[in-house]
């Protein structure tokens, strides 16, 4: 099966073909420009560089979050647009999942994952994994501990410690890199492994999950948390309700 994903919940973001249980090709984005100047044009080259035209596709495969609003929108829209085209259907895969999957593929049963991706302003997305014996990239290898959250790094932290789970031994995303002082202040037994580029393995999952496959309209971002225009939004409305002094 031939498998186009994409994944924008970075700036960078990036794009792979996966042909059955191979990556054929990744290639991280130009970080420079906004995922709205170069797509679709970046993965049109992808797939021209192998000769595949876009309708030798069989599956799309793209990151449904969390991550960047503005990157998110436009990577489902561009897999949405190119899928309705040509009458393909598409896979969503999480991208914390993705992390902790890619992560994890060489792992011991029973490690514990975290995957950590800046959520800027101090926060982090995170989600918690425990690795099974099942081959990697299936559905069955990790077991989710906590599913998506957002929150502070230490408040994150903390709540794992304090909980019935044992502590992670290995962290890994961009998340995990930005707070590692965090993680080795807390545990010196825990590894922050770099994130790797994620379109390779959504594609290898997609092509697990392809039964699971969606029509294009039907594909939706995970965010976890609201949008700060809304946010924002929300707080001129409460202060506009209540005109006491704020300090």
């Amino acid at each position: 099966m031939r498998v186009l994903a994409l994944d924008t919940t970075t700036r960078a973001g990036s794009a792979a073909l996966v042909e059955d249980d191979r990556i054929l090709d990744e290639r991280s984005g130009d970080g420079t420009r906004t995922h709205a100047l170069r797509l679709p044009e970046e993965i049109v080259e992808l797939a021209r560089a192998h000769h595949w035209p876009l309708s030798a596709i069989e599956l799309y495969a793209v990151a449904t979050g969390p991550g960047s609003f503005t990157g998110l929108r436009i990577g489902i829209a561009t897999i949405q647009g190119l899928a309705y085209v040509h009458g393909r259907r598409i896979v969503g895969i999480p991208a914390l999942e993705a992390l902790a999957q890619a992560a994890g593929r060489d792992l011991a049963e029973g490690t514990l994952i975290a995957a950590w991706m800046d959520a800027h302003r101090r926060d982090v997305f995170s989600a918690l994994y425990r690795v099974t014996g099942a081959p990697p990239f299936s559905r069955a290898r990790l077991t989710e501990i906590e599913g998506p959250a957002v929150g502070r790094a230490a408040d994150t932290l903390a709540r794992w410690r304090a909980g019935a789970a044992r502590f992670p031994a290995v962290f890994t995303g961009d998340g995990a890199l930005l707070h590692e002082a965090d993680v080795t202040r807390e545990s010196r037994a825990s590894v922050v492994v770099p994130p790797p580029s994620l379109a390779g393995p959504i594609g290898l999952l997609a092509i697990e999950r392809s039964s699971d496959a969606l029509e294009p309209s039907a594909v939706r971002p995970l965010y976890v948390r609201r949008p700060d225009v809304e946010l924002t939004r929300d707080e001129k409305l409460r202060r506009t309700a209540d005109p006491s002094p704020h300090t």
